[in-house]
């Protein structure tokens, strides 16, 4: 079954958030782009590029929390919740950069539940963004 979720970002592409496959919820990778918005760019918190696509202003802390709160509005639209994360893969544009930052705050965000995690840097995303969460959660 698929699912989407209405206070979470549109996906980009044709893919749903989740997809549920008997207990076991599998959502497509989540960014942080602020829900509300179809614009690619204008949307990420923290982020504002010039008209040649380079960084005038950027805040990595802001994106990681505005992707978790992406994740948390998708698992509930789906009848599941962030305790019921069993498996989280992260995907970072700069692991030298921005890996403190990250283990810090997903520190702060799963201290009681504590689900598998691999963290891998990658060349690029496909929009501006720094941070990509791949998820597994359980449902009821």
């Amino acid at each position: 079954m698929e699912i989407n979720a209405q206070n979470a970002p549109k996906p980009l592409g044709l893919y749903p958030h989740a997809r549920r496959v008997g207990n076991l919820l599998f959502l497509s990778g989540v960014g942080p782009r602020i829900a509300g918005s179809d614009a690619i760019d204008s949307v990420v918190p923290g982020l504002t590029l010039d008209n040649k696509g380079n960084y005038v202003t950027f805040d990595f802390e802001a994106q990681c929390r505005n992707v978790f709160e992406n994740v948390r509005q998708i698992l509930e639209a789906s009848g599941s919740s962030w305790e019921q994360l069993v498996d989280v893969t992260v995907f970072l544009t700069d692991m030298k950069r921005d890996f403190h930052t990250y283990n810090r705050l997903y520190a702060e965000y799963f201290s009681t539940n504590q689900p598998c995690r691999t963290t891998v840097e990658i060349n690029a995303l496909p929009t501006p963004i720094c941070i990509e969460l791949k998820c597994i959660a359980t449902i009821n």
